[in-house]
């Protein structure tokens, strides 16, 4: 009773033509699903706030709760 010889040449070639194409789909797969799923919406969100920004507005609103140390409040 003989056992058989291990196959000592070309396993991780084999595995790696099986496992290479799947990881590769996958990942480009996650890539896709982050890009629009968080990026897109993530600036579409940055585009409606800023289309409607004020920074002068802001800024006399900031000043006049008194945020700013060295800005004083105007007199109204």
């Amino acid at each position: 009773m003989s056992l058989a010889k291990p196959v000592m040449r070309g396993p991780l070639g084999k595995r790696l033509r099986f496992h290479l194409p799947i990881a590769f789909a996958l990942s480009l797969m996650a890539a896709a699903a982050f890009k629009f799923g968080v990026t897109e919406p993530r600036k579409r969100a940055y585009a409606d706030f800023y289309k409607n920004y004020d920074a002068t507005k802001e800024f006399n609103n900031m000043r006049e709760a008194g945020i700013f140390e060295s800005v004083r409040p105007t007199g109204k």
